[in-house]
């Protein structure tokens, strides 16, 4: 009811197959799932990895490989 944090296609703790699309300025790697920004650490553009995701944000999400 009145919740205004819209909902990312992504849920904490869940993984999920991605490919790195890009890289971030602080050189973090960076995926999409349905257009939602996820930042992954130690990771290069062209790589398919398998990802948790850590933490959930209003406009991205963290995650690592698993």
């Amino acid at each position: 009811m009145g919740g205004s944090a819209p909902t990312a296609p992504v849920e904490v703790g869940k993984e999920y197959d991605v490919k790195i699309e890009d890289i971030a300025r602080e050189g973090d790697g960076i995926a999409r799932i349905e257009g939602f920004v996820i930042f992954v650490p130690e990771t290069q553009v062209g790589d398919q990895v398998k990802i948790q995701i850590e933490k959930v944000m209003r406009r991205f999400a963290i995650g690592h490989k698993v």
